[in-house]
């Protein structure tokens, strides 16, 4: 895909990986809408893509925590633009990020699960009108091979939590919603895909979980950018990738009945309709 002119927002964009890839996408051209909470990282982002001659980006701030935060980022992108080429769920927390005690979000949800999953969820739900009419558009779910199977009796995880089953468990569901929202959208021109781009990139993230990093930003984004510009990849849809690889995840992912539940449940806690 030549990215020069297309409109690409990525959540998590001032930090890590997503701020790689945002710069990577302003030197080939694109409009590139920026995310995050801390405006500072932000500034300094804009400042250092504008010093390299390239366009600005814009700045949603808004916090994924709460789906208020989701619904407040949607609507101001929808207000300033007509057409989304690409959609980049990024944005996450890992197993430790705020310490290893089980944490809830601003919903009453498990932190991880309603940060890593449920806002990326209603962002692809509320922003596919503006994905339909840049079709071909492209959506592209930064998940991980660390995944674990949902308890569909304790998707909240009360009971024997850890950060590591939590953050896992909100991995797999991106990728379970990945394989499902491809075949809804299908006809619509728009591919779905999710990736483990590099494991234990040198990131806050990984930093904050007590983790020495084994890979860099750049091998991470490398990864992403080919979902986002591979010509390969275009006419693909349902997919996880290790890397630049496609990949097989964790069995429940391939489960129709399992994705069917946790379709059904995620629509009601996000408060769409079927």
């Amino acid at each position: 895909m030549d990215m020069n002119g297309k409109t690409v927002l990525i959540t998590g964009s001032t930090d890590g990986v997503g701020r790689h890839v945002a710069r990577r996408l302003a030197e080939d051209g694109a409009r590139v809408l920026i995310h995050g909470r801390d405006a500072a990282r932000a500034t300094t982002l804009i400042d250092e893509i504008v010093s390299d001659g390239h366009v600005a980006p814009t700045f949603y701030q808004s916090d994924l925590s709460s789906l208020a935060g989701a619904r407040a980022l949607t609507d101001a992108v929808t207000r300033d633009h007509r057409r989304l080429d690409v959609l980049v769920s990024n944005a996450g927390i890992g197993s430790q990020n705020g310490g290893p005690q089980r944490q809830e979000s601003a919903d009453g949800y498990e932190l991880r699960f309603a940060v890593n999953y449920l806002s990326g969820f209603l962002l692809a739900h509320l922003l596919l009108p503006l994905l339909k009419t840049a079709s071909p558009s492209r959506i592209v779910n930064v998940a991980s091979l660390g995944q674990h199977p949902i308890d569909f009796d304790d998707v909240m995880i009360t009971k024997g939590y850890s950060g590591s089953r939590a953050y896992a468990q909100s991995k797999l569901a991106q990728i379970m919603f990945t394989i499902d929202f491809a075949e809804e959208v299908k006809a619509m021109g728009v591919t779905v895909n999710a990736l483990h781009p590099a494991t234990y990139m040198n990131t806050t993230m990984v930093r904050a979980g007590g983790i020495t990093p084994i890979s860099t930003v750049e091998q991470g984004g490398a990864a992403i950018l080919h979902l986002i510009q591979g010509d390969d990849v275009a006419a693909r849809s349902g997919l996880f990738f290790n890397g630049m690889n496609e990949a097989r995840a964790n069995p429940q992912a391939y489960d129709a009945a399992a994705r069917k539940r946790l379709r059904a449940l995620s629509l009601k806690l996000v408060g769409l309709s079927s």
